[in-house]
């Protein structure tokens, strides 16, 4: 590719970012074929190297969806690399038994991310918590056709189209018309603004013996709790949870299988059970 950069470097735009785009376009797309026979043995054998072909594979399309977002005023490398994070958590679960390519399956993993980037950092204080009100979020810059506060009928119009109520259209203009405000006093205020700084009116409560006292229960009430959600469990599910997730040199699902006489996949369904269990033992 006549390129320096190494494959950790893909996964993290630096201050040269065509050169990265240069380098991720360099990697050939992967066949239908190429893309089930290494999804299978990430799928079934836990091969790190499988992973890390459908990965670099795939970096030039999260770059594609990337760049539709850069109307935000955020860091295009920023956009990328957590595009990079919704790539990885795509190929870790995806199931190559489910007939659907991964860039389909893909994309949702990666505009989740980069949603949830863009809602951390466009403003300070979360302003989009809800379904409705992410949606409204990504749609109403959008909608609004100029910058004056928009009409009953128009804001109608725009609840309408978006399937919200009229209610939360205000809500998520007053929003996004809003500005943040400093948590600490900024250097040159005097010291009448200085004083209003709400950093001024926060205890710290970091070294409070009960809250240290608390953490500390909560640490301890937390392994009790998953200790006995395993005992619970019966012999083969408890040791197919040890192994996978709890042993130090942790085992593939084809050590399993052999260990077991069935099927990889019956031990992924075995383990996706008693995690399930597991949970749900631990949340009653």
């Amino acid at each position: 590719m006549g390129t320096s950069l190494q494959p950790a470097d893909l996964l993290a735009p630096g201050a040269n970012l065509n050169a990265y785009i240069q380098a991720v376009n360099g990697f050939s797309v992967l066949s239908a074929e190429e893309e089930k026979r290494l999804a299978e043995e990430l799928y079934y054998d836990d091969k790190l190297d499988a992973a890390r072909q459908l990965v670099m594979a795939h970096l030039r399309f999260v770059v594609h969806i990337a760049k539709s977002y850069a109307g935000y005023g955020l860091s295009q490398s920023d956009l990328i690399q957590e595009g990079n994070v919704g790539l990885m958590k795509a190929v870790k679960r995806f199931n190559p038994e489910k007939g659907v390519r991964l860039v389909s399956f893909a994309v949702h993993w990666i505009k989740a991310e980069i949603h949830e980037f863009i809602l951390r950092n466009w403003r300070i204080v979360k302003i989009a918590t809800t379904k409705a009100q992410r949606k409204l979020f990504f749609n109403l810059r959008g909608a609004k056709k100029r910058l004056a506060w928009l009409t009953n009928d128009e804001a109608k119009a725009v609840a309408r189209d978006l399937d919200v109520d009229v209610k939360h259209v205000r809500e998520m203009e007053g929003r996004l018309s809003s500005y943040d405000a400093a948590f600490d006093a900024y250097s040159d205020a005097d010291d009448d603004a200085a004083y209003q700084a709400p950093a001024n009116y926060l205890e710290d409560q970091r070294y409070d013996p009960a809250t240290q006292l608390e953490a500390a229960d909560w640490e301890i009430n937390s392994v009790n709790s998953l200790d006995m959600a395993l005992r619970q469990l019966d012999e083969r599910s408890r040791d197919i949870l040890q192994q996978r997730w709890l042993s130090e040199h942790k085992s593939t699902l084809h050590d399993l299988a052999g260990k077991y006489g069935v099927s990889a996949e019956r031990i992924r369904q075995l383990e996706k059970n008693a995690m399930k269990k597991v949970r749900t033992l631990i949340d009653a």
